[in-house]
């Protein structure tokens, strides 16, 4: 995994949840790349096109609450977003996108000074977050080590294999 992230910024704001993330109806698909195309649908009808490319996408507070389906940041992965950061996250959110291994990360204030479409680089080892449209720099929180290791090795089930074929 590479602790650097460079992407344009897709901002959302406050209390967007699980069901905004992912609608219930696409529930019943099992393919991630399918979730993937439905990811913030009803927010922004352009998103997955952003979103593509690569993109990190920046919340207000409380980003992922609602119901703890684990299908809303994996939709958020395949449809190509790099990393979240957000003022704060739903504790189940955050566990769940550090589990299938998409980096998320709290800093205070980033609202106010990122727009959509701003050009952001994360370091997730320092928590670091630069934005290059507006020369600002923000400090996030930092991850610990075995959060960086899990998502180092693409989710907790991976690095879980890993551990496991070292003993």
């Amino acid at each position: 995994m590479v602790n650097e992230i460079k992407a344009n910024a897709v901002v959302f704001g406050d209390n967007i949840d699980t069901d905004v993330i992912l609608p219930g109806r696409y529930l019943i698909l099992v393919d991630p790349h399918e979730l993937g195309k439905h990811a913030l649908e009803g927010l922004d009808a352009d998103f997955v096109n952003k979103a593509k490319v690569g993109a990190i996408l920046v919340g207000g507070k409380n980003f992922g609450c609602g119901s703890s389906r684990e299908q809303a940041p994996l939709a958020l992965k395949h449809a190509g977003v790099k990393c979240v950061i957000a003022e704060s996250f739903a504790r189940i959110f955050y566990r769940n996108s550090i589990n299938i291994g998409l980096p998320v990360m709290e800093c205070k204030g980033i609202s106010a000074v990122v727009a959509s479409g701003d050009v952001l680089s994360v370091n997730l080892e320092s928590g670091k977050i630069q934005n290059y449209t507006n020369i600002q720099i923000l400090q996030g929180t930092t991850l610990p080590l075995f959060i960086m290791e899990i998502l180092a090795d693409g989710g907790l089930i991976e690095n879980l294999r890993k551990r496991l074929n070292k003993k």
